[in-house]
């Protein structure tokens, strides 16, 4: 009955992405809960939900051949979900994936409607898929191939070439190992590591982050290292961006766009807890989570608004600070393998659109930022368009901002810098896609 109910539940989170837009990570446990998935169900759901989210223009591919006519959008999610656990899952064996497909289309639908579904799978079982290798175009080939867009596919050979771009799209495929930041003020990485064995949880120090760990097995989300904030569950691309910023204790630093409270929660520890931070988000509960989040990890010196970036000066016109941090909203390209449903819901348009924005705060940024003081601007995508670009724009507008080498970053990925500006691939050591520049204010032309 548990794996009828985990199939239920992993097409009815595919259904309400196709409705509502709705993001995946989200629905997830709401749809625990609503179904009651046995807790040693929970990862067959996350892989069968996630793998055919991230397979789903591939699978589309196999289906179409063995499709007579147009099918409602429940019927094609649940011939995608049942194709994903046929020829990706080994452990799963065919006949329960198709017995369970016919019930739950039976459930559903009607008698006919389940015959169809036994009859495309069972036809599927019998002849096998076809070829990607049919496929003669290239671009089109890698985007069916790795299920991306074939704009975006598109877009990344142009700017990084077939090779970086296929690498890109095939570790989107791979299911990120879960990361955590160690909260330094209350304990050293070895101390942690020593606690979670104790907890049953084999982890290892990060070698790219300074705070960082690698956890091999085990999930510490709901542990009691966790619980009494030890622990932030944070991935090491997003941790670099503190280690850029390289705040120190004393200083006054703005977090603008600060939810959830990863990287200002960061920020307060790299200050050993001792300063002032201000901590900005447009959504009041959004800025309840980074107040929870400062709660847990005993952190005082965070100051929570919720305030557009944008409008600082209406605020604290009278706050210049040492250091400023804009993790800008941006188009998320990077965050795949956590978000898959992003590569579907994106367009050329938004891009765009994102880059206004980011630039705007940044100029906000600029006004409130002390002589000689420092500006990190970072997104957790990978365009070079909408990185780099707004990076230009922003100089050419502020002749008073230097770009500058971010050397307080740790030396391992100091090789990923190229003209004073770091992009991490998801490839590059299995962390999420992310952004980095840092500028300084000149203090000669405008004090």
């Amino acid at each position: 009955m548990s794996k009828h109910a985990t199939r239920e539940a992993a097409l009815h989170i595919l259904d309400q992405i196709d409705k509502n837009q709705s993001y995946s990570n989200l629905l997830l446990n709401h749809a625990i809960k609503k179904f009651a998935i046995n807790p040693k169900d929970t990862g067959l759901l996350t892989e069968i939900t996630y793998g055919t989210i991230q397979r789903k223009m591939t699978l589309d591919y196999y289906l179409e051949p063995f499709l007579k006519k147009k099918v409602e959008g429940w019927v094609r999610n649940l011939l995608r979900l049942s194709l994903y656990q046929m020829l990706y899952l080994d452990r799963v064996p065919e006949r329960a994936v198709i017995h369970e497909a016919v019930e739950i289309a039976k459930k559903k639908g009607h008698k006919g409607i389940s015959g169809m579904v036994n009859g495309v799978l069972r036809s599927i079982q019998r002849e096998g898929v076809r070829s990607i290798e049919d496929i003669k175009d290239p671009l089109e080939r890698l985007a069916i191939e790795t299920s991306h867009p074939i704009w975006l596919v598109t877009r990344w050979t142009e700017q990084f070439g077939h090779e970086k771009t296929r690498a890109m799209c095939e570790k989107n495929l791979l299911a990120p190992v879960q990361t955590a930041r160690v909260n330094l003020t209350r304990l050293t990485r070895e101390e942690a590591i020593e606690n979670l064995a104790k907890e049953g949880i084999e982890a290892e120090k990060s070698e790219i982050a300074p705070a960082g760990i690698q956890v091999k097995r085990g999930n510490i989300a709901h542990i009691d290292s966790y619980k009494r904030g030890d622990l932030s569950v944070q991935d090491e691309s997003s941790m670099l961006v503190a280690e850029a910023l390289d705040p120190l204790s004393g200083e006054l630093i703005l977090d603008m766009c600060a939810a959830p409270g990863g990287k200002s929660a960061h920020i307060a520890e790299k200050m050993n807890n001792q300063g002032r931070l201000i901590s900005l988000d447009l959504h009041e509960h959004k800025v309840k989570l980074i107040n929870e989040a400062a709660a847990r990890l005993g952190l005082s010196i965070i100051e929570t608004h919720a305030l557009d970036g944008r409008k600082l000066q209406e605020k604290f016109p009278d706050l210049t600070f040492d250091r400023i941090l804009v993790d800008a909203p941006c188009s998320g390209l990077g965050v795949m393998r956590k978000k898959p449903d992003i590569k579907y819901a994106k367009s050329e348009q938004d891009l765009n659109a994102l880059s206004k924005i980011q630039l705007e705060l940044l100029d906000a940024a600029v006004n409130s930022l002390k002589a000689g003081g420092t500006l990190v601007y970072s997104t957790c995508t990978v365009d070079r368009s909408e990185n780099e670009g707004t990076v230009l724009a922003f100089l050419k507008k502020h002749p008073e901002m230097e770009l500058v080498m971010p050397d307080s970053l740790p030396d391992a990925v100091r090789s990923l810098v190229t003209d004073e500006m770091l992009q991490i691939f998801p490839q590059d050591f299995g962390g999420d896609g992310f952004f980095i520049a840092k500028f300084r204010r000149k203090a000669a032309v405008t004090d």
